[in-house]
């Protein structure tokens, strides 16, 4: 079964790249999942160089000039040194290389060019990680970047933040429900009110209701309470709203296709890895009932249409329990077809797994369901002692 362990550029420039590769192939996996491109974070590094590790925005290599040269937004540009010697030393260890990319959640360019984020009901521009997918400068800067990550010569492209995100804010005390946080999140640029107007949305009806709805919630009315589901926002916040909902999965799946495209273009294939399943566990490995495959909508991705585009995804099975693992791959495998690929990404530790018996459980639990492949997240993020049991989750 095929299998990767995802590990930042600190990871291989702190310990160095031949110890990690080292550790990572005694864990008997047969891949590495590097950050290529990757956004600004603070993270707890326990074997870390320090034991809190501060990420930037940043494209981890030198960028081509003959894709950027001509174009208005470029990537911050971190340790180019990375992939220096990588592919090859990952070749004599039989490891596969795959590139991990972070491409629309970048706030370094979202702060230089505004205008390319997302822009809420009220008109807010207040996401600066959040670039548009509808924006064409966004969409032109996507596809170089996956046509230059897909030259560094790596197996895959492993795409993370193709496609819009969830509202996420520092500070909140007004008790918002899932379904104005959603209406919330909604991008109402010109951009995207221009793509749901030509597939016959009325995109200022739904942006009016949005602003009603969310601006009552703001004004002391208790919000809705429960999941969001297509029939909850039809009685919600009606119709108009659901169909510019709809709209965007024709944003994303048409982007995802030119990325895709340029991929293959480059000799290699895209992953795409869907934020969904973070969004529902990250915090506590206890996802909402609703299954990934089945609330992908919420972030514009069409999983029916993208099936069709693209060759691999990667399922965020950020669960404790393994029969919520198996149930979301096989409600992938259901969404893409049972021909493509489908890699179910586990945390070994905590929060999802307290135990070995627990990892392993999820392992088998994603196997019988079909998926193709395990990867584990991540190297640097977890004490030695917890990335040892992927070697008895494996074997």
């Amino acid at each position: 079964m095929d299998s990767s362990v995802y590990v930042f550029v600190e990871d291989l420039r702190g310990e160095g790249m031949e110890k990690v590769l080292d550790r990572v192939r005694g864990l008997g996996v047969t891949g590495v999942t590097v950050g290529a491109v990757h956004h600004a974070t603070r993270d707890v590094t326990p074997h870390g160089l320090s034991r809190l590790t501060l990420r930037q925005d940043g494209a981890h290599f030198p960028l081509p000039e003959d894709l950027f040269a001509d174009l208005r937004l470029r990537p911050p540009v971190g340790y180019t040194d990375v992939f220096d010697g990588l592919r090859a030393a990952c070749a004599e260890r039989s490891l596969k290389l795959h590139a991990w990319t972070v491409f629309l959640r970048n706030e370094t360019i979202g702060a230089e060019h505004p205008d390319v984020t997302v822009r809420n009901c009220f008109g807010d521009r207040g996401y600066p990680t959040d670039l548009c997918p509808a924006h064409p400068d966004v969409r032109l800067y996507a596809v170089a970047l996956a046509r230059a990550v897909a030259r560094l010569g790596v197996n895959s492209v492993v795409a993370e933040s193709l496609h819009y995100r969830p509202l996420k804010a520092e500070r909140s005390f007004v008790p918002l429900g899932p379904m104005d946080a959603y209406l919330m999140a909604l991008c109402f640029c010109d951009y995207c009110m221009r793509r749901a107007a030509d597939l016959g949305v009325n995109a200022e009806v739904a942006r009016e209701e949005c602003v009603r709805i969310v601006g009552a919630v703001f004004d002391g009315q208790p919000p809705a309470q429960g999941e969001v589901t297509r029939a909850a926002l039809t009685a919600y916040a009606g119709p108009d709203v659901v169909a510019y909902a709809r709209a965007r999965s024709e944003t994303v799946t048409s982007l995802v296709s030119d990325v895709s495209a340029a991929v293959a273009a480059e000799g290699s294939q895209l992953v795409f890895l869907d934020y969904t399943g973070s969004v529902k566990g990250y915090k506590h490995g206890l996802p909402s009932p609703g299954l990934a495959a089945h609330d992908a909508w919420q972030l514009g991705v069409d999983l029916v249409a993208l099936g069709d585009l693209v060759p691999s995804f990667a399922v965020l099975a950020y669960a404790r329990d393994a029969a919520r693992v198996a149930d979301d791959v096989g409600a992938y495998l259901r969404s893409v077809g049972k021909e493509r690929e489908v890699r179910a990404v586990l945390r070994p530790g905590y929060p999802d797994s307290d135990t070995v018996d627990r990892l392993v459980a999820k392992v088998r639990g994603a196997r019988a369901a079909g998926a193709t492949a395990v990867d584990f997240y991540a190297y640097g993020l977890v004490p030695y002692p917890v990335l040892e049991r992927i070697a008895t989750a494996l074997s």
